[in-house]
């Protein structure tokens, strides 16, 4: 049975449920990047600096595309219009997410995302979240949902930063076990690593304006990992 869509919910509260890792969405198969870069060679004590690198380089990109996606379809809720201009926002953040790997996965993680976007918000989101078509990646749907469920700009940008800096978290007690308070102040350290960031982005509209930070280390990791027989995220 679907969710009830008729339900007035705080934009907080929706927030609060997009952050969680147990949405059954397939956050789980992803380790933000970190058993690449641990499988790689990064030694383990240096999970608190890779995870504030990541929170400002790709978390960025990550959340100024759903900014911008968010922007457009509060802009433009037809939905011809709305599908076109995403298009656009996702051929921004392709061309700033060099990896295969990367974009095949965080297609893969969108698919989760747009289940639970028609099942919940689907009058707002229509035809431009449709699960048969073209899969978006992950952060174009979380800006669908976002501008659906009335999240603002920054919260979304927040969002997205603790979303990946809690996925690489949950990862690390797996790869490398290790005192879970530790970890969470790691996730902690990522977020305030990016704050100083979060109205540049939040305050972006076009596609064109979505941040660029490469990591192409990590990247190559990511691509090497891919290889491998045995691993536990997909990347």
């Amino acid at each position: 049975m679907a969710p009830p869509t008729d339900t007035l919910v705080d934009p907080a509260t929706v927030a609060l449920l997009l952050a969680d890792g147990r949405l059954p969405t397939g956050g789980h198969v992803s380790s933000a990047g970190l058993e690449p870069a641990l499988r790689g060679g990064m030694p383990a004590e240096s999970i608190r600096e890779w995870m504030i690198g990541r929170a400002t380089t790709v978390s960025l990109t990550e959340a100024g595309t759903a900014v911008v996606a968010a922007h457009l379809a509060r802009r433009s809720p037809g939905q011809n219009t709305t599908a076109a201009g995403l298009d656009a926002v996702t051929a921004a953040w392709a061309a700033r997410t060099p990896s295969p790997v990367q974009r095949r996965l965080s297609r893969q993680l969108g698919r989760g995302y747009v289940r639970l976007a028609t099942a919940v918000w689907a009058a707002a989101v229509g035809d431009t979240m449709n699960p048969r078509g073209p899969q978006p990646p992950r952060s174009v749907v979380l800006g669908v949902i976002a501008a659906a469920a009335g999240i603002e700009a920054a919260s979304l940008v927040r969002l997205v930063v603790y979303e990946e800096a809690q996925a690489a978290a949950s990862a690390a007690l797996k790869l490398e076990p290790q005192d879970p308070l530790l970890v969470a102040g790691f996730v902690l350290d990522a977020c305030a690593a990016a704050e100083p960031h979060v109205a540049a982005v939040a305050a972006c509209r076009r596609p064109e304006e979505i941040p660029a930070a490469s990591t192409p280390q990590s990247e190559g990791w990511t691509q090497a990992h891919s290889l491998l027989t045995e691993r536990l995220f997909r990347a």
